[in-house]
């Protein structure tokens, strides 16, 4: 595990020209898996970064827009839901941050990503457990791709009414898990993940 210092040491170092990387997504049973990158300024620093999932909604709001006017570099990519299928969700969610990176305006000298595990990649980089609440480039990134993904869950509420996706963001909830065995599968749902898999193998079967 990388420690404090080490992270001290390597954003004092390549102040300015460091990516954090973050992912959004991976436990989800309908939708894309969205990851971002962001090389913060440090002539323009932004109060009040933390892991995403501690923040309300309308607190990453304000940050994304933050972090959109401030930072160096950011951007966001994804794996769609057929890959995930295809390669399976830890090698999407890596493909996911990797495409993030590749598609920074500016070239990073060194990526922490938040996690144990790191892309297959030529960039310098660390992976951080953790890293969403130790490292404010990564945290940056966490809020981009939560920020994007929950807009994305909520317009797909208007294609697919009942499955309540502006609510539980494709998370396996009670409700979730109700309007599947009700209404079925979409094309936005995964199709390797257990409870959707089950369920049509339930329906084939029948």
């Amino acid at each position: 595990m990388i420690l404090a210092t080490e992270i001290d040491a390597l954003l004092l170092e390549y102040e300015g020209r460091l990516a954090g990387v973050d992912e959004v997504g991976r436990g989800p049973l309908a939708g894309d898996v969205v990851a971002a990158a962001v090389v913060l300024d440090p002539l323009r620093p932004i109060v009040g970064l933390k892991d995403s999932k501690k923040l309300s909604a309308k607190r990453r709001e304000e940050l994304s827009g933050l972090i959109k006017e401030r930072a160096l570099a950011w951007s966001v990519a994804r794996s769609s839901v057929a890959e995930i299928d295809q390669i399976n969700i830890l090698q999407a969610s890596l493909l996911a941050m990797h495409r993030a990176v590749e598609a920074l305006a500016q070239v990073p000298d060194f990526v922490l990503v938040d996690g144990n595990r790191l892309p297959q990649w030529s960039f310098a980089s660390r992976a951080v457990v953790k890293g969403d609440d130790r490292v404010a480039a990564i945290a940056a990134a966490s809020i981009l791709a939560k920020v994007q993904r929950d807009s994305e869950l909520v317009s797909l509420e208007a294609r697919y009414p009942g499955y309540g996706f502006a609510r539980h963001k494709g998370y396996p909830t009670a409700a979730h898990l109700a309007a599947l065995r009700e209404l079925g599968v979409t094309p936005v749902h995964r199709r390797s993940f257990a409870p959707v898999k089950n369920l049509l193998a339930e329906a084939l079967a029948e």
